[in-house]
């Protein structure tokens, strides 16, 4: 079994219990409260800017080409998340330039930063992967019961084409880390960070100019 296999399956109860948080289940049926999801999409737009620079932290500490290359693709790749965002705050009159992170975004930002700054890609792989493997499940999980305003949030990460970037990652991982208790540690954080991001989003934090 590959290391990024088994991290994600030590992790199965963190992805069972975000595929059944109530945030992600109002995503599907369209219950959620339009001002949670808008209040989520500020939130994640920030999130995901962060995410960007720690891609960008593994660009500059990659000690060859190839890897050097997958993070720059996938760097690209959280442009069209992006994009996504900006397509809600357009709608919606979310000012993306005015978010305020709650400390669930803050948790979760700076524990990205911090570890891809350490300049050990492994567990920058180990720190990032989570968050593309759960959304990818997550996309996948509720396509079925998808119903209502956050279609397009559910086919974007149930996109095949977004399941081959986090196979990427998965597979940078793999390749440069080892597994080690702080490429564990980082991976299990990183799990529960992203669990606590949805239960801040449940519970309507977080700014959101222009509402």
């Amino acid at each position: 079994m590959s290391l990024s296999a088994e991290l994600w399956g030590g992790s199965a109860d963190l992805a069972a219990a975000a595929l059944e948080h109530p945030f992600v289940t109002g995503i599907a049926d369209g219950t959620l409260p339009r001002e949670r999801f808008a209040g989520y999409v500020a939130q994640d737009a920030f999130f995901l800017e962060a995410f960007a620079r720690a891609y960008a932290l593994g660009v500059a500490h990659s000690r060859d080409r190839a890897t050097l290359e997958a993070f720059a693709d996938l760097l690209a790749g959280v442009r069209d998340e992006l994009r996504l965002h900006d397509g809600y705050a357009a709608r919606w009159g979310i000012d993306l330039a005015g978010v305020e992170p709650t400390p669930a975004t803050s948790a979760y930002t700076e524990f990205l930063l911090a570890t891809a700054a350490l300049g050990d890609v492994g567990e920058t792989c180990a720190a990032m992967t989570p968050c593309m493997r759960l959304y990818a499940h997550l996309g996948q999980g509720l396509v079925p019961r998808a119903t209502g305003p956050y279609r397009e949030w559910v086919d974007t990460y149930a996109d095949p084409a977004f399941a081959e970037l986090a196979a990427t990652l998965e597979a940078l991982l793999d390749r440069l880390a080892a597994g080690t208790p702080a490429v564990r540690r980082a991976y299990r954080r990183a799990m529960e960070l992203e669990l606590g991001f949805f239960d801040g989003a449940w519970r309507g934090g977080g700014s959101v100019g222009g509402q």
